[in-house]
């Protein structure tokens, strides 16, 4: 029995018009009397009372008019809840990321989140960049934050955030003197590396090749703390994101030295699901990492944010 004939029914009685039901509706008379008939038939009982001049409903009739009146109510509550929870920024977020990203560019973002919703219980579990992809297609974190993310079967990627790369070298080292310095200036450097898994040590390779540069792999690491404190003890250099030492840096700890090259960014970005449902908490925190303000004064490149009008609407709720 369809959710229709309940309401057909119940205009039917408190209209006590078959015409009316009928235009209610949008079907014909002839159509209203066949539903009557049909619930009749399905229940074996008489739901009108017929041949009287006045319009009125058996015993059980009524007892089908409360029951169709409760299940229409229900109908109406829950379409009501469901959309009240549509617009209620709470529940749970977990969120998979990069080391790099996780202890230097996402507290900023994540701290302004939590404020705007106290409600939503968020989570960081730190990954690799293959095991943040693997974890947001599994469905076991609702969105992930990777450097250079690239949209797979899947997967949605959206970009939220470019970061410059630079040279870091100890103050003792030759290139601590200098305010830039090409990539041709590295041949035969002593040279500390992410690994060769990594996105970021994948397109620092490609740049030092296609500029004919090589370097002495001296180390590699899976993480940015081990690359800078390698760099610190072996006197050495190392290319990374210029947000991630900007700690070291202004306590002289390590140098941070421009690259004299036009493409010197890593693009940040955040990877969900194409099947999953967004939930208020996911939608909202996409929305604060694309349109959120940039975090740090220098070295930071913002994409192009969404529509200034989608800003000020989801400001207003």
């Amino acid at each position: 029995m369809q959710i229709q004939t309940f309401k057909i029914f119940c205009d039917l009685a408190d209209s006590s018009s078959f015409s009316r039901a009928a235009e209610l509706n949008g079907i014909t008379q002839s159509a209203v009397s066949q539903q009557v008939r049909a619930m009749e038939q399905k229940f074996d009982v008489k739901l009108i009372e017929r041949g009287r001049k006045n319009f009125s409903l058996t015993p059980e009739g009524r007892a089908f008019l409360d029951a169709g009146r409760l299940v229409l109510t229900t109908l109406d509550e829950l379409g009501t809840k469901i959309q009240k929870m549509q617009n209620i920024i709470a529940g749970e977020l977990r969120i998979s990321t990069i080391f790099s990203i996780g202890l230097h560019e996402l507290p900023p973002y994540l701290n302004r989140y939590r404020k705007m919703y106290p409600n939503v219980d968020v989570r960081v579990e730190y990954r690799r960049s293959t095991e943040v992809y693997m974890a947001v297609l599994d469905g076991r974190t609702d969105v992930g934050l990777v450097a250079y993310p690239s949209a797979r079967r899947g997967l949605k990627a959206v970009t939220f955030w470019k970061d410059r790369l630079k040279l870091i070298c100890s103050p003792q080292h030759a290139f601590a003197s200098r305010k830039k310095i090409r990539l041709a200036d590295l041949q035969g450097e002593k040279f500390i590396a992410f690994e060769p898994d990594l996105p970021t040590r994948r397109e620092i390779d490609r740049k030092l090749k296609a500029e004919g540069v090589k370097v002495r792999l001296a180390l590699e690491f899976d993480n940015i703390e081990t690359v800078k404190r390698a760099v610190e003890i072996e006197n050495a250099v190392s290319i990374v994101p210029e947000t991630t030492v900007e700690a070291e840096v202004a306590a002289g700890g390590l140098i941070a030295l421009e690259i004299d090259h036009p493409d010197m960014w890593r693009p940040l970005g955040a990877l969900t699901r194409n099947s999953a449902r967004v939930s208020p908490a996911l939608r909202e925190f996409i929305a604060e990492l694309v349109d959120g303000e940039p975090f740090t004064a220098s070295g930071g490149e913002k994409p192009t944010p969404r529509e200034a009008k989608a800003k000020r609407v989801r400001k207003k709720a």
